[in-house]
């Protein structure tokens, strides 16, 4: 049967090209400038086009999924074998109930144990030795074999993978593990997942870094040597480029520092004899993931893209030149006020970062920033990643955002501006070497300032923070943890652990340890292994390592932010004036004339005012400034807000302003809106305006400093 071909009802219309499309875009506008309205400018200095074309999207790396440059991912099937990591953190600084947490989380769809570590454990210092809060205050601490046994109790080391970023202890948490795998029968290779030695977290943020950078890269090539030699699929090279991220960087600056690092650590490697072939398959990056949707997509795409070309450009292989990364949920935009908000920006950042193909991700809870999270929070943030693999299905998509004309257009412009500050880190020597010069700490700190600058400004809108607040919210009454008691509760620990040891035992210990320096990889595992299984502590074996090396120079640390905090300051502020007084700062709104009138800048104002915890005072306006000024007072509001046109500000302002100051108590007088002309500023000004608030006045700063004015 012949079957008759349909009509394409389309033919009579013309296909519209992107001038056309241009053209009438531009109509809309009614004359307004279309890269104002329409072409938004992020962070990383790229242009967001509202629309993109075939012509826009060259590809950036090979057409396939699995091809060289890696650009739609490191696999031919991405993650449709096994999916992504169910790889959420655990911030409980003792045993116990890190272990109670995670065979909880294990039995409700976690499937890999994420051990975040506190700093001393990290650096390899005995609580006794650590300064205050750097023990049990932001991860588990460990210190012996028993305490890494009693946080896994009733975990099978076999069956799960571990992911475990652990600074510049990776050799000997390393051997801490073997130990554990031997208690429970286990053979090495048993062990799947990543040990990550990542000495540049550390230094950066501590400042410092115990040992220096040569005994920090001596353990990290034994480890990967050992690995290697041994057969363990462990990861062992760590590179957390989601710090950058964090303190208020781009992706550019994300993916730039991240492949600097590891171009440096690979360096390393390739001077004690581990060629670039064998130790980039040991790698595992982390990066942030963020808010902006796209450009957190096709960051992870250029990230493979980036890698892949600085390892075949230092003589690796292709296969070895394919990035594998965790992804982690941003710190930089979670809020502490209306923090269920946290839970959509999750969600989007999550989202992102399976369509961009990450191995592994961690969702933060939603109330991360402002206390440990609970059972509640921590099942939120899990089943987020399970509904997205198990309801959605993205698991099962090959490269979902492979072909989209944006993605592949940010990919491109992303690679290109990375290469670039790559590049300039390459001229001046190196990462280490930047680092100690300020460089990449200075790059990032400069564009948080914007960054942070925007948010005070209110061009930068956080829901719930500095737009739409809620005065009424009630804060969870929550007990932060005492980290100044953990960290001496815990120096107690392990110092009566030590003293309970024989004399001769601790001998034997040392003992164990003599002549590790000059082993090889093998013989120093195994010498490590059983020092532990003997009672040593990850301090006493990392003094061993760390013989005759001294401390790395002091550097600029890296800072992390979140762009939500001088706004929650400010309601920090206005929050203890209410406890202490029962109410909040009040302002009083002086609207002149009918609504029409007034009610734009009252609304700024008041949108202003709330976004820093302030009452404000509202009205349907007055038809004299002399009505406004008696209401003002009597309202017994110190803050006063004219609010009107500016065509009727010149006749209106000199006498209300200056009636409002004449009083026994002069109260602080604010101009909504800016005059047009420094003669009319200042005219205003001479009458008794204090300030005027407006689109380009930087609120948090002002709120601040009329809270001082106040005595808050």
């Amino acid at each position: 049967m012949k079957i008759k071909p349909q009509p394409n009802l389309f033919e009579e219309f013309p296909v519209p090209g992107p001038t056309e499309w241009r053209q009438a875009a531009e109509e809309s506008l009614n004359g307004a400038p279309f890269e104002k309205k329409l072409v938004t400018r992020s962070p990383e200095g790229i242009d967001i086009q509202p629309i993109y074309t075939r012509a826009d999207a060259a590809l950036a790396g090979g057409d396939w999924p699995g091809l060289p440059g890696y650009v739609r991912g490191a696999s031919a099937l991405g993650t449709r074998p096994a999916g992504w990591q169910v790889c959420q953190e655990l911030p409980y600084g003792q045993p116990e109930e890190f272990n109670a947490a995670l065979l909880q989380d294990l039995n409700r769809g976690q499937n890999a144990v994420n051990i975040l570590l506190d700093i001393a454990t990290r650096v390899g210092l005995d609580a006794d030795e650590a300064r205050p809060g750097e023990v049990g205050g932001c991860g588990l601490s460990l210190a012996s074999l028993d305490d890494l046994l009693r946080a896994l109790r009733g975990v099978n080391l076999a069956a799960v993978p571990v992911h475990v970023p652990a600074g510049v202890s990776a050799l000997p948490l390393a051997a801490l593990f073997m130990a554990a795998l031997a208690e429970q029968g286990l053979k090495p290779s048993a062990l799947r997942g990543g040990i990550l030695a990542d000495p540049f977290s550390e230094w950066l943020g501590r400042g410092t870094l115990p040992g220096g950078l040569e005994s920090a890269y001596e353990d990290m090539a034994v480890l990967t040597d050992w690995a290697s030699r041994a057969g363990s699929p462990l990861r062992t090279i760590g590179v957390a480029a989601n710090h950058w991220a964090d303190a208020g960087g781009s992706a550019v600056h994300e993916l730039a520092f991240g492949i600097s690092t590891g171009v440096d650590y690979l360096r390393a490697m390739a001077a004690r004899r581990i060629v670039v072939s064998r130790a980039a398959p040991r790698f595992l990056f982390t990066f942030s993931t963020g808010s902006n949707f796209l450009m957190e997509v096709a960051k992870f795409r250029a990230a493979r893209l980036l890698w892949a070309r600085a390892v075949t450009a230092a003589g690796g292989t292709s296969a070895s030149a394919k990035l594998v990364c965790h992804a982690r949920t941003s710190l930089w935009n979670k809020t502490v006020r209306d923090p269920h908000v946290n839970l959509l920006r999750a969600t989007t950042e999550a989202f992102a970062a399976v369509v961009g193909g990450c191995a592994s991700l961690h969702v933060a809870p939603f109330d991360e920033c402002y206390q440990v999270p609970d059972d509640f929070s921590r099942r939120l943030a899990r089943n987020i990643q399970i509904i997205l693999a198990e309801e959605c299905q993205f698991g099962r998509v090959v490269d979902p955002a492979g072909g989209s004309w944006c993605v592949e257009t940010l990919t491109r412009q992303l690679a290109t501006k990375a290469w670039a500050l790559f590049q300039e880190v390459e001229r001046k020597g190196g990462m280490a070497e930047a680092i100690k010069a300020g460089f990449p700490q200075e790059s990032v700190d400069r564009l948080a300032g914007e960054r942070i600058a925007a948010v005070e400004t209110r061009r930068d809108g956080i829901i719930g923070t500095n737009l739409q607040p809620n005065l009424k919210e009630k804060l969870p009454q929550v007990e932060l943890p005492d980290y100044a008691a953990l960290a001496a509760r815990r120096a107690r620990q392990v110092a009566n652990y030590r003293l309970a040891q024989e004399p001769e035992h601790g001998a034997e210990v040392m003992q164990r340890l003599e002549g590790i320096l000059g082993a090889t990889a093998a013989t120093r595992m195994k010498k490590l292994t059983e020092a532990f299984g003997h009672g040593a502590t990850i301090g006493e074996v990392s003094k061993v390592l760390r013989a005759g090396r001294t401390d790395e120079a002091t550097v600029k640390r890296v800072q992390i932010r979140r762009r939500s905090s001088p706004f929650e300051a400010l309601r920090r502020r206005t929050d203890a004036a209410l406890a202490r007084t029962g109410a909040r700062p009040k302002v009083f709104l002086a609207n002149l004339g009918p609504r029409k009138q007034h009610a734009a800048r009252a609304d700024f104002s008041n949108g202003f005012f709330a976004a820093g915890g302030f009452e404000v005072a509202s009205n349907k306006g007055f038809e004299t400034p002399a009505a406004a000024a008696t209401a003002a007072r009597d309202s017994g509001a110190p803050i006063v807000v004219i609010c009107s046109t500016d065509d009727n500000y010149p006749d209106t302002v000199p006498p209300l302003a200056g009636a409002l100051k004449s009083g026994s108590i002069p109260l602080t007088v604010i101009l909504a809106g800016l005059p047009a002309t420094p003669e009319l500023q200042q005219r205003f000004k001479a009458a008794g305006v204090d300030d005027f608030i407006h689109v380009r006045a930087n609120c948090a700063q002002m709120l601040s400093r009329m809270l001082d004015q106040l005595g808050l």
